[in-house]
């Protein structure tokens, strides 16, 4: 196996996989007996990582550097060539969920494989093969658009990942200079962010009703699998969170102001948890890679096994610079079986808090794909895969120390606090995307709808005055509305179950990590609910389980 930056990458031969896929139906149509399809199945599985690993190598190449014209023509060229190839992999399952054999699948697969390919069914058709490319195209629009913007601020260019630290500076003149910078990079391109957002409304919507769902909503519920619930369940999670965890995240926030000597919070205070400012990691990126390779050697065997592959094969990008998408994420690269980690460092401890979360993923994704032998299997549900790696942040907790030296205490109780005080812009922003695509506003309508939200959920938000922001353009800076819709939420439920964990650790440390290597060892072999039983973890939709998880951190936040 080569490091990542020797991987070739070559187009693939499209013709040549649309002709694979047409076997590949002709084999399942002439199998013989339960054992000869589940052959058939594993091997397509098998001959099609080529071309998948192929497509996250051009995707994550084409997000180091959006500028890189040969990786976006590369990614236009999959996004040509996926609906038909949706279309060809929908038939061969269509053609399996027919064969009197498809127990053979189910039997050596397990049953979640056959349930997701009768969802599958309504998900794709030949009259949105166009409108998926446009969607597609909207996304690369989209990121080229946010990673290219940059100022100039204290004598540095910076984007927007690396503004948000000056908003942590101890001197509140920085922190407000710098927020009045990043809100006017934001008020710059909201004419073109509105623009890129009318049309993904109008496309995703359009892709729903062509498959006969009556909106987006239920259609992007079934993509991602909600199986074990809907958005009834999902409004009633809303409205726990509004009533048990906004009146706590308002306490904390009153204690900060407090802490700060401030009569109230305005935005650019609300990253600033202490006078003294923030705890910061030490040291370089590589000695920061070298804390982290001792940190996963102590946490277990297994972990320092994977810690060393990741190394070993150079699966990171982790420095933040101009042209790189923003944010973080942990992709997998079938053919190699390989995790691969990227993100924006800058100099604050988000960059401990991405490291720890994306390589949570990578460690569920690496441990999975040496058990199962199917591709699908490396992931579970998104619900699932973010408990991997929120929980990953709190089970690296005892060795803090080792990237924030004699602060490591303060940075494990603020973090616990920015995870509580996630939650309910979490939940605001999911129910914003229920509205904006059961009502369809405007441009000025979906300000109007935010503002309302925020003021539902973080009361506690003030913007000193700045226009944009105070009117609702605030949910313009959350990637997830524009590239993955409908996915935040999936934070938030995960969050519920990684409290869970770290209460767990919390008594006993060993029973915690072996509940959670379970659940990693697990897959995408079982639905959420059951994976959540299967690891020891409570209903997040139980009120119960929510005032249980309060009850727990309050003492360890208002000390």
């Amino acid at each position: 196996m080569k490091r990542f930056s020797e991987l070739i990458y070559e187009r693939p031969d499209f013709e040549a996989e649309k002709k694979a896929a047409k076997k590949y139906i002709l084999d399942i149509r002439n199998a013989k007996s339960p054992d000869e399809l589940a052959e058939i199945f594993q091997r397509e599985d098998e001959r099609s990582r080529h071309m998948w690993t192929m497509y996250d190598l051009a995707y994550i190449r084409n997000t180091i550097n959006t500028a890189d014209p040969f990786y976006e023509e590369e990614m236009n060229a999959f996004y040509r060539e996926i609906g038909e190839l949706s279309l060809l992999g929908q038939t061969a399952e269509e053609s399996i969920l027919q064969s009197p054999f498809k127990e053979g699948i189910e039997e050596r697969f397990g049953t979640p494989i056959l349930q997701r390919m009768e969802i599958n069914q309504s998900l794709v058709s030949t009259e949105v093969v166009d409108d998926m490319e446009i969607e597609s195209g909207l996304c690369q629009e989209y990121n080229r658009l946010v990673s290219s913007c940059t100022r100039e601020f204290q004598g540095e260019i910076c984007n927007f990942s690396k503004l948000s630290k000056y908003m942590q500076d101890v001197d509140r003149q920085v922190r407000k200079k710098a927020f009045r910078v990043w809100a006017s990079m934001y008020e710059s391109i909201a004419d073109r962010l509105d623009d890129i957002y009318d049309r993904m409304v109008q496309v995703r919507s359009r892709i729903a009703e062509k498959l006969g769902f009556e909106n987006y909503i239920p259609y992007i519920y079934a993509r991602f699998g909600r199986t074990d619930y809907g958005p009834e369940d999902i409004s009633r999670f809303r409205a726990l969170v509004k009533e048990q965890i906004v009146p706590v995240c308002e306490k904390l926030y009153r204690e900060q102001a407090q802490r700060l000597g401030l009569d109230s919070l305005e935005f650019y205070d609300e990253q600033l948890k202490n006078p003294e400012g923030n705890a910061v990691p030490q040291g370089t990126k590589e000695e920061m890679l070298q804390s982290a390779s001792l940190m996963y050697h102590e946490l277990s065997e297994e972990t320092g096994e994977f810690f060393d592959f990741m190394m070993k094969y150079g699966m990171f990008d982790l420095d933040s610079k101009p042209g790189k998408q923003p944010g973080g994420y942990c992709a997998f690269l079938q053919e190699v079986k390989s995790p691969f980690v990227f993100a924006n460092f800058n100099g604050t401890s988000a960059d401990v808090d991405v490291l720890t979360h994306e390589m949570g993923h990578a460690f569920e994704a690496y441990t999975a794909s040496r058990i199962y032998p199917l591709s699908s299997m490396t992931w579970a549900s998104n619900e699932t895969n973010e408990t991997h790696s929120m929980s990953m942040e709190f089970l690296t907790y005892p060795w803090m120390d080792k990237f924030f030296g004699d602060r490591a205490e303060q940075y494990k109780k603020d973090h616990l606090a920015q995870a509580l005080e996630a939650i309910p812009f979490m939940v605001c922003v999911d129910e914003f995307q229920h509205r904006v695509f059961e009502e369809r506003p405007d441009a000025m309508g979906r300000r109007r709808i935010w503002h309302e939200l925020e003021q539902m959920y973080m009361p506690w938000r003030k913007y000193d005055g700045n226009e944009f922001f105070e009117s609702g353009g605030y949910w313009m800076q959350r990637q997830h509305i524009f590239i993955n819709p409908f996915y935040y939420v999936d934070y938030a439920l995960a969050q519920m179950g990684a409290f869970q964990f770290y209460r767990i650790m919390d008594e006993n440390p060993e029973k915690a990590w072996q509940e959670y290597y379970r659940l990693c060892q697990s897959g995408g072999s079982r639905g959420y609910f059951e994976t959540m039983e299967y690891a020891g973890i409570s209903n997040p939709f139980q009120k119960k389980t929510i005032q249980e998880i309060v009850d727990f951190l309050k003492p360890k936040l208002f000390l």
